[in-house]
């Protein structure tokens, strides 16, 4: 061991070596400074070069903030300004020792009054704050981006208040608190730029102006008020509201604010679907007790009707007897109609006066009733009882005692050869 420290201890550095070396521990010693500033002056590359002075005694450290990091917190360094900054100490390999500051901002309630007030105003001016130009939080939102702290309360609030309504969470994780923040959120608020949400939430727990100073950085509140999406803030409100609550589309104190708000849609459907409900079961009740009430009429109307059907069944039946009695001595009276009918049928029927001896005579298809229904040379057929005689007429004459028939007609005798 001795060995191995004593070969270490005899290693010769180069100022460049030992520059570096020193640096690998200064970075790792990030601390926060208060100071007053002095001799501020901005470069042409647009770093900010600047001496932080103690009140106290007159210590002085010599300071530098890169361009984009000054960019960032929006506070121009002025003589005299009380500041606090956060960094780390390093040795430049030309310039020395210097202390490279990550964040700035400004120290005194009333230093941070002034500056909210003027960046406020500036804003205002501009038309940030507009009511004008808020977007509507759409109803039954489902995709929600979320910017919060996992290691805050707040996130469990939210969470526990946001309603079972299918939501899905997108989350960031990112500090809330302190001039650090700053960088977090402007990356994630861009990130949500390109994520399919409906609406941006960025929420916080409560505490004092200083802590929600973070939330006054005009870049966060431009970033916030040119968001595609509806922005709602639940970051606190303070005596003096946040400049980045102003911007978002809406605002609310607490995390569970925010998350109440996103229900409120979904609620209101539930409440409209339950009256709906309530509406159409008491409609359908009113229906079912008509139907009921017609129900009982039916079985009354029913009734009656039975009652009167058996009245008429018997009537009925009595008529049916009656007609029945009058009906038999009807088809006995027509029987015997019939029955004489019969009787001088058959008496009439040609065929008996055939087997009677008597026959019939026709001339070109006629019945010969007179003998001047022919002439000397027609054929005539002549019917009997078994068939037919073909003859031819000869002679006709008269009778010379025509019938009583021939008589009542007036009929004269005739002879013709």
């Amino acid at each position: 061991m001795e060995e191995e420290y004593q070969q270490k201890s005899e290693k010769i550095f180069s100022v460049s070596e030992f520059i570096t070396l020193l640096n690998i521990g200064l970075n790792k010693s990030q601390v926060k400074m208060i100071g007053e500033v002095s001799e501020a002056k901005i470069n042409s590359s647009g770093h900010v070069y600047f001496v932080l002075k103690d009140k106290k005694d007159g210590s002085v450290i010599n300071c530098a903030i890169w361009k984009h990091r000054y960019a960032i917190y929006g506070i121009k360094l002025k003589e005299g300004m009380e500041i606090i900054v956060f960094g780390h100490p390093n040795i430049h390999k030309t310039y020395g020792f210097s202390f490279i500051v990550e964040t700035v901002e400004l120290a005194g309630e009333g230093a941070l009054k002034k500056e909210y007030e003027r960046l406020k105003k500036k804003l205002t001016e501009e038309g940030l704050f507009a009511e004008e130009r808020k977007k509507l939080i759409p109803k039954y939102c489902r995709k929600v981006g979320l910017i919060t702290s996992k290691q805050g309360a707040a996130l469990g609030d939210f969470l526990s208040n946001l309603g079972k309504y299918g939501f899905q969470i997108k989350m960031i994780d990112s500090r809330v608190e302190g001039q650090e923040a700053v960088t977090e959120l402007l990356r994630s608020i861009k990130t949500f730029r390109n994520q399919d949400i409906d609406v941006l939430a960025i929420i916080r727990g409560g505490g004092s102006a200083e802590s929600l100073e973070v939330f006054n950085n005009e870049l966060l509140v431009r970033e916030v008020a040119k968001f595609p999406v509806p922005v709602i803030a639940g970051i606190g409100h303070d005596k003096d509201e946040p400049l980045v609550a102003l911007a978002a589309d809406a605002s609310e104190s607490t995390p569970t604010a925010v998350a109440n708000l996103l229900n409120e849609s979904w609620e209101e459907a539930l409440l409209r679907l339950e009256r709906y409900e309530r509406g159409i079961l008491g409609y359908f009740e009113e229906i079912f007790e008509k139907y009921r009430n017609a129900e009982r009429s039916l079985m009354i109307s029913f009734g009656n009707f039975k009652n009167a059907l058996l009245n008429v069944k018997m009537n009925l039946r009595n008529s049916v007897n009656k007609s029945l009695s009058g009906f038999k001595s009807l088809l006995s009276k027509i029987n015997q109609q019939l029955e004489h009918a019969e009787k001088v049928v058959n008496l009439n029927n040609p065929v008996r006066q055939l087997m009677l001896g008597y026959s019939i005579a026709r001339c070109h298809g006629r019945i010969i009733r007179t003998v001047k229904n022919t002439k000397i040379g027609d054929n005539i057929d002549i019917q009997v009882i078994d068939g037919k005689i073909n003859s031819e007429a000869k002679r006709i004459s008269f009778s010379s005692s025509p019938s009583p028939l021939l008589q009542k007609r007036g009929s004269v005798s005739k002879k013709y050869k």
